[in-house]
């Protein structure tokens, strides 16, 4: 008799924890169904991309209504990518505020396949990184190039040995300095042309980029809106003479 009543009470006291916990579980849904909804999305770090293609992007699923959800599916179950974009940080400011940390590729050029209508853009180590149809504003197109099949993932696949090193060499300078142009043409006996709207700054060949990219930051400020070449193309250490020719 007394071993039923004392099973009877433990059955009792779980099914009233069960009863507790279902509860709460329910209380937890509901709150989170329906307190944490998305108001807002501060979007950190985008170039490549507006604010609102970003934000479109992250609610572009069926219940990115849910602050939550988002929050989850795109810090630990993220399987949809985004060209030219490496990752993207959510962090919960609130309930109702999402901040969205963009980590963009980074892009050092891009070439122009006619044959698909597409732009190749690679990496600092000449890696071909996304193939669209996109131009991204701020990332040189390099024409002028010899190359064979492009291939996405691979290297740009250049003739001539120091081509491609001298190439990304003078990316990098570009970056660095801020100064990237519309256009970095390669020439005749290795000799390179950057392109400033309606202003061509002629380099030579790969000597002494970094200082010719230098006075390239000094000088252009100095020159805009107005329409010439710039030579550099004989500039040395010992030979600093720099001369605008206008045109008209």
């Amino acid at each position: 008799m007394r071993k039923g009543r004392k099973r009877r009470r433990k059955w009792k006291i779980a099914g009233r924890v069960f009863l507790v916990l279902l509860l709460l579980s329910a209380v937890g849904a509901l709150v989170a169904v329906k307190g944490f909804t998305v108001d807002e999305i501060e979007v950190k770090n985008s170039e490549y991309y507006s604010d609102k293609e970003i934000k479109e992007w992250l609610l572009m699923e069926e219940h990115s209504w849910n602050s939550l959800y988002v929050f989850f599916r795109n810090n630990f179950a993220q399987e949809r990518e985004l060209p030219f974009v490496e990752s993207i940080k959510i962090a919960l400011k609130s309930p109702h505020v999402l901040e969205a940390s963009v980590q963009e590729k980074e892009l050092m050029g891009c070439v122009y396949i006619a044959a698909v209508g597409q732009y190749a853009y690679f990496e600092k180590d000449g890696v071909v990184v996304e193939m669209s149809s996109r131009v991204i504003s701020g990332v040189p197109q390099v024409k002028g190039l010899d190359v064979d099949k492009i291939i996405l993932g691979e290297k740009l696949p250049i003739k001539g040995k120091s081509v491609l090193k001298n190439l990304l060499s003078l990316s990098h300078m570009l970056k660095k300095h801020e100064m990237a142009p519309d256009i970095i043409k390669y020439g005749q006996e290795g000799s390179y042309t950057l392109k400033y709207g309606k202003i061509s700054v002629l380099l030579g060949q790969a000597h002494n980029f970094n200082e010719k990219v230098i006075r390239i930051s000094h000088i252009m400020p100095k020159l805009e809106g107005q329409k010439g070449v710039l030579h550099l193309e004989s500039w040395t250490d010992n030979t600093t003479d720099v001369t605008f020719e206008k045109t008209k």
